[in-house]
């Protein structure tokens, strides 16, 4: 079990920006950010002066930019542990919420798959 916290700061102009906590001294966290199974590419980490945690930005992949509900999921690169999310929602508007939870179970449970299957691999 990993003791990073990810807290998100803002987003504006496409990218998504947060402070991660938690991490050991002296150590860069490397995360796993996936939209639909792809990497999403150009993510950085950079530790902050003061020593209080590592800024995050991750840019919203154009692929995410659509109509309907888009989930880009945040994980520790080293646990496979989901650190957060990014809910999207564009064009008509969703009737229910639990769309947002459906799509977001869905997401976790491909993690869960690569996870498992890696491990399954790992065993063997």
């Amino acid at each position: 079990m990993t003791n990073l916290v990810l807290t998100k700061t803002k987003m504006r102009q496409g990218v998504w920006e947060g402070l991660l906590t938690g991490a050991e001294s002296g150590v860069t966290p490397k995360l796993d950010v996936t939209h639909e199974g792809t990497q999403v590419r150009d993510v950085t980490v950079t530790a902050l002066e003061d020593g209080s945690g590592h800024a995050v930005a991750i840019p919203i992949p154009t692929e995410a930019i659509s109509d309907g509900m888009q989930t880009v999921l945040i994980a520790d690169a080293d646990s496979d542990e989901k650190l957060g999310a990014i809910t999207l929602m564009a064009g008509e508007a969703l009737g229910d919420d639990m769309r947002v939870e459906v799509d977001l179970l869905r997401a976790e449970l491909d993690m869960l798959k690569r996870a498992f299957r890696r491990h399954c691999l790992e065993t063997t």
